[in-house]
């Protein structure tokens, strides 16, 4: 179909570029509507003629054919939706390596925004980016000297990147500062390690996604055996940490999901043509036999993040905490074209088992934890009293000092934590009151 309408345009463009004779002998058998017997707006083709031929002819310098025709295409595509773009070949090429796992750059997916700025959607772990304190949400208004406004994504894109080792400056604007922020990085290969794992306390596991890529799914499963290897024991409960996960590989997204589900509808998609329309169904087995689940996310939470975290919700098997997540529920699909550029098309929206669509909504969280900066009291503050500073008092006497030590360790581990990231401490606090009362209701 698409090919048989380029050659339609083809042959519509070539005859009006001769003299017009063609465009005006076919107006004559057009439509009511001014469309040809195919369904073209010959009207507005004949316009796009003329900008072409006025632009060719008196534009201050002179522009190759190839290059307008180029610029035509780039702005019929990304002006759908932030997502869609024109890749020519070396963009093109350039994506293929990013889907790879390692590629050079700063480390962070990004988005346009609807005022023509660069909106960074999430910093990935351990790269230039988040190790300079880029947050979700940053505007990027300048790369080095050159102004985003007026940039595609690609071409903002492309200027980020560069030789590993080379330096960029980002000015960006953040919401709560008052002027914009000026930040220096150093261009990095970037090797994304899709997760991470740790226990917490005694007997809760953490494992932490930063991206989704082809093999999330397995190495989370195993990554949480290796945990419940280490505590002895099976987990009590799991703390899933999505903050700044940009999304990714959307198969993925469903294993990860289908790992804590026995049963039911993980996500569906709806779009115009039947190729668009798929759903995902769990197959029995959950990793966590039954065990709370707690998924944190953040406004840097985004497309599978948001699909794992609205499925896991909407079966009410784990407890989504955080804030509110991105809101990008839109399938992108990659068209390669015969010149080697391809074209990025939104084709579909994902939905929720329960019907929910995630565009422009995101995924409310169940108990939202601000974002807050905790400050630490000092110790032996004068106005505090304890029992062992009154005259008198008994001394201290452990029966089970072992025990007593252990849990003293622990206590130290949690108080870390809270210095470290109060939003875990928060999902942990949340998993253990869901251990007790699971282990309640089983006695």
């Amino acid at each position: 179909m698409t090919g048989q309408w380029m050659k339609k345009i083809g042959w519509l463009v070539s005859g009006a570029m001769l003299g017009g004779t063609l465009v005006v002998a076919a107006t004559v058998t057009a439509s009511d509507k001014g469309k040809s017997a195919s369904g073209l707006p010959l009207q507005e083709l004949r316009t796009f003629v003329e900008v072409f031929n006025a632009v060719e002819r008196s534009y201050v310098e002179p522009v190759s054919d190839d290059k307008l025709l180029e610029y035509a295409i780039k702005g019929m595509v990304s002006n759908l939706d932030p997502h869609s773009d024109y890749l020519p070949p070396e963009s093109f090429k350039e994506m293929q390596e990013h889907t790879t796992g390692e590629f050079g750059g700063l480390g962070m997916e990004v988005s346009m925004d609807k005022d023509g700025f660069v909106k960074v959607v999430a910093p990935i772990d351990d790269t230039p980016a988040q190790k300079a304190g880029i947050r979700a949400g940053d505007l990027i208004i300048k790369i080095d000297d050159k102004p985003v406004k007026g940039m595609t994504l690609t071409e903002a894109v492309k200027l980020m990147r560069g030789k590993p080792g080379t330096e960029v400056t980002l000015t960006i604007v953040r919401k709560g500062e008052d002027k914009p922020l000026v930040i220096k990085l150093k261009r990095a290969i970037i090797q994304v390690k899709s997760v991470k794992k740790k226990l917490l306390g005694e007997g809760f596991g953490y494992v932490r996604i930063s991206q989704f890529q082809v093999r999330t799914g397995s190495e989370m499963v195993e990554a949480i055996e290796k945990l419940e290897e280490k505590n002895g024991a099976p987990l009590k409960g799991l703390v899933l940490d999505l903050r700044n996960n940009p999304g990714g590989v959307l198969t993925a997204a469903v294993q990860v999901s289908d790992a804590f589900l026995n049963k039911g509808l993980i996500v569906y998609t709806k779009g115009r043509n039947e190729d668009a329309q798929m759903k995902f169904e769990a197959r029995r087995g959950d990793v966590m036999d039954g065990r709370p689940v707690v998924v944190l996310v953040n406004e840097g939470s985004a497309s599978a993040s948001e699909i794992v975290s609205g499925a896991l919700q909407d079966h009410h098997r784990a407890l989504v905490a955080g804030r509110k997540t991105f809101g990008k529920g839109s399938v992108q699909t990659l068209m390669p074209l015969s010149n080697g550029a391809a074209i990025k098309l939104t084709t579909a929206r994902y939905y929720t088992p329960s019907g929910r669509s995630i565009q422009a909504e995101g995924i409310v969280p169940d108990v939202v934890i601000p974002r807050l900066k905790v400050q630490k009291v000092e110790e032996n503050d004068p106005l505090e009293i304890h029992e062992a500073d009154l005259k008198g008092h008994l001394d201290h006497k452990d029966d089970k000092p072992v025990k007593q030590k252990k849990a003293d360790a622990e206590r130290t581990e949690v108080k870390k934590l809270l210095d470290k990231d109060y939003e875990l401490y928060e999902a942990l606090n949340l998993l253990k009151g869901m251990s007790l009362v699971q282990l309640q209701k089983e006695e």
